[in-house]
């Protein structure tokens, strides 16, 4: 029997001893009233209904069951996917699965009350004060962040990876989020890189002072204005504001974000029985963000958009890596620990000696560019590219991954046929 049971019938044993007294007036319904702590307004209805109805009239009606409770077998089949299914699930993100897997229809309040009643899931504790946030940017594309943490993602013995992810200020939005072995150069541009291709250039970005981002001339000290790395460099190039973040608080909305992918995204990868990178970043780009988005973004303050249209398609060429390299007597280009033979070209007989710029793209790519003049195209492993008989030579031809295959003619002055 529970404490309500037992406390009702104590109060049913001493209400008929008052109203014993009442009766043979050794109490008057004031002080009747008194004794039980009640008015004497509810004195009286308990007295009528004792005389209409006995003992049973007496109930607290509170206790009645309610014709809207949940149904017990309900009940039981929730508590039961919780423990064979998703346990550790927030009783959020649990309620979303059972919606969208299991048919489930109980609301979530019911669902976190019968949880936390089987032990299943333990109360949050106090939130510590208040602390006012920084106002977030009004409209989107006028501040993004991007940043990456390093998590165990994928189910099994897949390791740590980083996910990459970059999202908008107004509105939390994600507009690029994979995962790479080691966030780096090339990811972080290939980050901005997918947000320009499908949204556009944006006024500002706001990163931690990783190595890839800043040059830092003193440990903990101000990043250098004047000394840029390839990353700041880009950025500069495109007209984009490059702001260093001095504390994690300063990064709280991104912090934010990758607490609740970190919560959610392991979870998500494993019910969908995905346990390798590419597959994950296919599902991450098609599945997840928009979802994500749907869940979490909110509404940015002010209509309209801080995004402008890169007309030119400049940033192609920009947000790679780049740096000068004098040709060899051999007529080749040395990069890394790769040797990048120049092919034949009807603009000199040879670049014996030459000055010329080599670009790696994310995806490891290269391109030698000789001025304005785009030379030739080389794999990641150093081999030489050449275009297809007759075929239109393209600006970009590694940018095709991030749906970027606008064709250059023949004779355009990045792009030298030999």
């Amino acid at each position: 029997m529970d404490r309500a049971r037992i406390h009702e019938g104590i109060r049913r044993m001493r209400f008929t001893d008052v109203l014993g007294r009442s009766e043979r007036s050794e109490l008057s319904q004031m002080e009747a009233a008194e004794l039980l702590g009640v008015s004497e307004r509810t004195f009286r209805r308990w007295r009528d209904r004792h005389r209409d109805a006995g003992l049973p009239g007496l109930e607290d009606r509170r206790l009645a069951p309610s014709l809207r409770r949940a149904p017990a077998a309900e009940v039981e089949r929730m508590l039961g996917l919780y423990r064979d299914l998703y346990r550790g699930f927030t009783v959020k993100h649990f309620h979303e699965q059972l919606g969208k897997r299991h048919n489930y229809t109980l609301g979530y309040t019911v669902t976190k009350l019968h949880l936390h009643r089987a032990g299943l899931v333990q109360a949050a504790s106090k939130r510590s004060a208040h602390r006012k946030k920084r106002p977030r940017r009004p409209m989107v594309g006028m501040m993004l962040h991007q940043d990456a943490s390093t998590h165990t993602w994928l189910p099994g013995d897949a390791g740590k990876h980083d996910l990459v992810v970059t999202m908008d200020d107004a509105t939390s939005a994600i507009y690029s989020i994979f995962l790479v072995d080691q966030e780096g150069t090339a990811s972080s541009l290939l980050g901005v890189g997918e947000v320009v291709a499908k949204h556009g250039l944006f006024c500002s970005l706001y990163t931690d002072r990783g190595s890839h981002y800043f040059l830092t001339p003193e440990a903990g000290g101000r990043v250098s204005k004047t000394v840029l790395t390839q990353f700041g460099r880009a950025l500069k190039q495109l007209g984009i504001e490059h702001i260093a973040a001095y504390s994690p608080q300063a990064r709280g909305r991104s912090e934010r974000a990758f607490l609740t992918l970190q919560d959610r995204l392991p979870k998500e990868l494993k019910l969908a029985g995905i346990s390798t990178v590419e597959a994950a970043n296919d599902w991450l780009r098609e599945t997840y963000m928009g979802e994500h988005n749907k869940q979490f973004a909110i509404v940015a303050e002010q209509e309209g958009s801080a995004f402008v249209a890169d007309a030119m398609d400049t940033w192609r060429e920009i947000l790679c890596i780049q740096e000068e390299r004098t040709v060899g007597n051999d007529n080749t280009v040395k990069w890394q620990r790769l040797n990048l033979q120049l092919p034949p070209n009807r603009l000199r007989a040879h670049f014996v000696k030459a000055t010329v710029r080599v670009h790696e793209y994310p995806d490891g790519q290269l391109a030698v560019y000789w001025g304005p003049h785009r030379l030739a195209d080389y794999g990641a492993d150093g081999t030489l590219i050449r275009p297809e008989p007759g075929a239109v030579p393209r600006l970009a031809i590694r940018h095709e991954g991030w749906g970027c295959d606008t064709a250059t003619p023949a004779g355009h002055p990045l792009y030298s046929v030999t």
